[in-house]
């Protein structure tokens, strides 16, 4: 069997545009379309619109707009594999090579949700950007000139507005994505009237998006179409977690339901918390990890929440001191660490500590430091878990330990640092003491010299100085032992 010959799920009105046709909107917002309809909570379909010049628009044509979602994780506490076919897609379109059909979406009165993932650089304003190309090279020209077409087309009608849910990785997504739109309407001059339709009848809504979507499986991809039985060219992998926090009223749930068909899309009022739960606890519990368990001799994240002493080390750098700093209720704060940590436990996934290690100072100065300065600030004492992961990285950074390299990979001049800051020290502890002050005060990284905060250069010393001389192990037990 092919894919082509599927045959589609019932016609569902096009509900959706959908800017981008890769892999994590597939297996994360389409999905999510999926469900509802399966549940007649939506009844819609997806129009996507290619964002580039070449893409996968043909391949999807051919398999009728249809592909197989494999979910690979923990579900229920257990390990679980599950695929299914997705047909929440209904049509393609290539605006570089057919701008008039993908101008039509516009006039599809049902179609009042844009959703697009057109990566990290995507949302950018170019004045090179003109109305009368037939494809605006950015995606927030396309997006202002079929918001023109959908105004002009129903004549300015406030209820015709689109809700816009940005899935690109940035910080307000969508208040930059309106930004954009805005620059694009007065560089056009497109009109104070059209401004305020924008302004006033369209929902931009911030989100955060939480689901790991790796590329396609072309390592084992002959094995998983032996075990489907059939070869599809746009089969999508990804974890059973899901999460989707979108800044957005009543309306926005109605038109989107996605929460009543089992999803985790959170209605929010703000999704700054939330985005600052994900970083500190998701991420912060990463770059807690990887110096501490990869000195222990460890190599992946899996391997780490198995052991007995670096899960321990864990779990209580997040709930003892990342936790109690944060803004949400204990309750949902604890929900999602528990969440995370089965994240962690998932057996499909090989994820190497040296791979997240990629660029640690930068990540631990936004990922890791807020948690330990705030917790600094209301006990009046150092997180010593967050204390002994920053001691870790200055060993990690020195490029060896236990007679094995380290590929330190990070910006130049972080690596000029650690390199010149080691190149001092002669196993005195006033040496080390130098070492570590050039690290603390290094402040194009910290933003500030974290050798003002009281106390975090002496304990951070005396766990340098337990590693190199006792090993990983023993700052583990030391730590410990100071509970």
């Amino acid at each position: 069997m092919n894919v082509a010959e599927w045959k589609k799920a019932p016609d569902h009105p096009v509900k959706v545009i959908q800017f981008g046709e890769g892999n994590f909107l597939r297996g994360f917002v389409d999905w999510m379309i999926h469900k509802m309809n399966e549940q007649n909570l939506f009844n819609g379909s997806v129009a996507v619109v290619q964002p580039l010049a070449k893409g996968l628009l043909p391949i999807l044509e051919s398999q009728n707009y249809t592909y197989t979602h494999y979910l690979k994780g923990i579900k229920n506490q257990e390990p679980v594999i599950e695929y299914y076919k997705n047909t929440a897609l209904s049509v393609g379109i290539n605006p570089y090579e057919d701008f008039e059909s993908y101008l039509s979406l516009a006039h599809i009165e049902t179609a009042s949700i844009i959703v697009s993932n057109t990566t990290e650089a995507g949302i950018v304003f170019d004045s090179k950007d003109q109305l009368d190309m037939e494809a605006s090279v950015t995606y927030p020209g396309k997006l202002t000139r079929l918001m023109y077409e959908r105004y002009e087309a129903f004549k300015g009608d406030p209820d015709k507005g689109y809700i816009v849910l940005p899935c690109e990785l940035i910080d307000n997504n969508a208040d930059r994505l309106k930004e954009a739109v805005m620059a694009y309407i007065d560089l056009w001059n497109l009109g104070e009237t059209f401004k305020t339709w924008v302004e006033k009848s369209n929902q931009f809504c911030n989100t955060l998006v939480d689901r790991i979507v790796p590329g396609y499986p072309k390592e084992n991809i002959k094995t998983i179409w032996e075990e489907l039985g059939y070869e599809d060219q746009l089969v999508v992998e990804s974890e059973q977690f899901n999460l989707w926090v979108i800044q957005g009223n009543d309306k926005v749930q109605q038109a989107f339901p996605a929460d009543e068909a089992g999803c985790q899309v959170l209605f929010v009022d703000d999704v700054t918390p939330y985005k600052v739960r994900k970083v500190r606890i998701l991420n912060g519990a990463h770059t807690t990890l990887v110096p501490v368990a990869y000195l222990y001799g460890i190599e992946t994240v899996l391997e780490s929440v198995e052991d007995p002493q670096i899960n321990q080390f864990l779990m209580k750098a997040i709930f003892d001191e990342i936790i109690p700093t944060l803004t949400l209720s204990k309750e949902a704060l604890e929900i999602y660490a528990a969440e995370v940590i089965l994240r962690f436990k998932n057996p499909f996934v090989k994820h190497y500590l040296m791979s997240i290690s990629l660029n640690s100072m930068s990540k631990y100065q936004t990922r890791v430091l807020p948690s330990l300065l705030a917790y600094f600030d209301q006990n009046s004492k150092l997180p010593k878990r967050l204390v002994a992961a920053l001691a870790s990285y200055m060993v990690f950074y020195r490029g060896e330990y236990a007679g094995k390299k380290i590929a330190i990979v990070d910006n130049e001049d972080i690596l000029k640092l650690y390199k010149d800051a080691w190149k001092q020290y002669d196993g005195s502890k006033t040496s080390l003491v130098d070492v570590v002050e050039a690290v603390l005060g290094y402040e194009p990284n910290w933003k500030g010299n974290l050798n003002h905060i009281p106390g975090l250069r002496d304990q951070v010393v005396n766990y340098v100085s337990i590693i190199l001389d006792e090993g990983m192990e023993n700052l583990i037990h030391a730590v410990e032992d100071e509970d």
